[in-house]
């Protein structure tokens, strides 16, 4: 993976000092267990400690970081229990959401739907990690977005960074971005064919493909 240049702009120093974190964390370049060095990364990002500590309690919110008392901020180190956690909280709100958008979708945002999906397509084409992630994420917040449910829309954008983690890890493994496109196109066929069952069954495919991805991902350490 080519180096992330982690340099800010000074017109966006407070959500680009969390965005450049964030997808450090995501591409693996801040490891699970990494210690996160104040004066490193104020030099790596440009900014100032205030920006920077206002930054990394945004991303303590998202639960992506731990600020320990006396030790300071770190990636945490999550467990296979804590992994599986989440990945069942996904599937219920993943395949609930891909049926009720399948009834309620338009035809705008069925479009929209596709060009993310194509979007995704190229990151696992160029097995770009980074973009893989961002087009996914972005795939599936038109799901949620047009699934006529707010709350569960909103419950899942709050596991929105933990899931995103997670799958940066399991796309690592060759073979799972392509994988996932394939999977994912599954769900927008289902979706674009108005099949509610289909697109839950597709939708719970992908999840448990992706939670079996993220298991061996982080049995290898990866």
């Amino acid at each position: 993976m080519a180096d992330l240049n982690l340099r800010v702009s000074t017109r966006t120093v407070q959500q680009g000092t969390v965005d450049k974190i964030r997808l450090a964390i995501f591409s693996g370049l801040f490891k699970p267990g990494t210690r996160l060095v104040e004066s490193q990364l104020c030099a790596q990002l440009g900014v100032s400690r205030p920006s920077l500590r206002e930054a990394l309690r945004s991303l303590e919110a998202e639960r992506l970081i731990e600020i320990v008392p006396n030790k300071g901020p770190s990636v945490p180190a999550l467990s296979w229990a804590q992994a599986m956690a989440i990945y069942e909280v996904r599937e219920l709100l993943e395949v609930e959401a891909a049926g009720q958008c399948a009834a309620r979708i338009t035809e705008s945002e069925l479009r929209a739907l596709e060009d993310s999906l194509t979007a995704f397509e190229a990151a696992a084409s160029s097995k770009d990690g980074m973009a893989q992630v961002t087009t996914a994420a972005e795939f599936y917040a038109i799901i949620l977005a047009n699934c006529g449910n707010p709350v569960l829309e909103e419950v899942h954008r709050g596991l929105l960074a933990r899931v995103s983690f997670f799958r940066g890890r399991s796309m690592s493994l060759e073979g799972r971005a392509w994988n996932s496109f394939l999977e994912m196109r599954e769900i927008f066929e289902a979706i674009a064919a108005r099949d509610a069952k289909a697109a839950r069954k597709a939708a719970k495919k992908h999840v448990l493909k992706a939670k079996a991805a993220a298991k061996v991902a982080m049995d290898s350490n990866i």
